[in-house]
């Protein structure tokens, strides 16, 4: 379904659905509804908020675009910038490999690969917009970006029947955090728990909540190369404090051994980032954070927001599985 005109703009993004999941249901003792980001047309959220800020900046003139990314932001920049007939160049690192190239340079966006990780082709980004004078779309830390993720939580609110008793999402830079965040406030639901889901080796955020600061990792250790932010944004550490965030870490075993159990419960394959908070329902951490009293007990629904990802295929999962000492 169509999402609706927002200042007389119709967005990219689809009204994903909401399904309960039984095998999910199971694993966590409680109802299980999955938010289906992994059906957007560019194969993930980040349509919401990039395609958004994509329309804004072509209504004030842009006339190209340029985003950095590990593979996901990229897709829905490049497929705004395909709709809205502009060009665009992605920077992705080496880590994000062939399959986001292929994918983007499908959907007409001029691609360079520059840097080990995406914060390397982030400051590349930066330097083409100062340079060529090109917007940079940022593949998380906007406002723009923000509010064009919140409409995840408006859809929920309209087709949930009851508050769910928690959100489980994955945090890379911490965009899809803040959306939700922002959509919490806007439907009334600021009291309703988030889980923030990441990979060892990807996990800014947790160690940034540790802190009580900004923590810049030394390097990205994970395979979840779409978590690979080493700084998270300010504002997901702002939303730590405005929302009750509970940080989770799982191992990338644990993640990708999640995606290949998702495939068998539910029939779709995602990326081994969303594997992090499908790992947290099937690895009973949500249960042991009620037994620690973090979460209530009865629980109520819960929402996983399954993120997506196209950076997977079934070979690509038989490699993780090989890397990982998982076969």
């Amino acid at each position: 379904m169509a999402a609706q005109p927002v200042g007389g703009q119709k967005p990219f993004h689809v009204v994903s659905p909401v399904l309960e999941s039984l095998p999910l249901s199971k694993a966590v003792g409680t109802k299980v509804f999955m938010k289906l980001e992994n059906v957007q047309p560019s194969g993930s959220f980040k349509i919401r908020g990039i395609g958004h800020q994509c329309q804004a900046a072509a209504k004030k003139g842009c006339h190209h675009f340029v985003c950095s990314s590990g593979g996901n932001a990229g897709l829905a920049a490049a497929f705004a910038a395909r709709e809205l007939g502009l060009p665009i160049t992605v920077v992705v690192p080496s880590s994000s490999g062939p399959t986001p190239v292929r994918k983007l340079q499908d959907l007409g966006a001029t691609v360079e690969v520059y840097g080990k990780v995406w914060d390397d082709a982030n400051s590349r980004a930066q330097e083409l917009a100062k340079t060529e004078g090109w917007v940079n779309i940022h593949p998380f830390d906007h406002p723009l970006v923000w509010e064009g993720h919140s409409s995840l939580v408006r859809e929920l609110k309209d087709s949930l029947e009851a508050k769910p008793g928690v959100i489980v999402v994955a945090v890379g830079g911490g965009g899809l955090l803040a959306g939700v965040v922002a959509g919490l406030h806007q439907v009334g639901w600021q009291d309703v728990p988030i889980i923030a889901a990441e990979t060892l080796g990807a996990h800014s955020f947790h160690e940034a909540l540790k802190a009580g600061r900004l923590v810049t990792l030394p390097d990205i250790t994970s395979v979840a190369t779409c978590l690979a932010a080493k700084t998270v944004a300010a504002r997901a550490l702002e939303c730590a404090r405005e929302c009750r965030v509970i940080s989770q870490v799982v191992e990338d075993t644990e993640a990708v051994r999640a995606v290949e159990q998702f495939l068998d419960d539910e029939r779709m394959l995602v990326e081994s980032a969303c594997g992090a908070p499908l790992a947290v329902l099937y690895s009973g951490r949500l249960q042991r954070l009620q037994r620690e009293g973090r979460l209530p007990t009865p629980l109520g629904s819960v929402v996983i927001v399954v993120c997506g990802g196209s950076n997977i295929h079934t070979a690509q999962l038989r490699a993780l599985k090989s890397q990982l000492g998982m076969e």
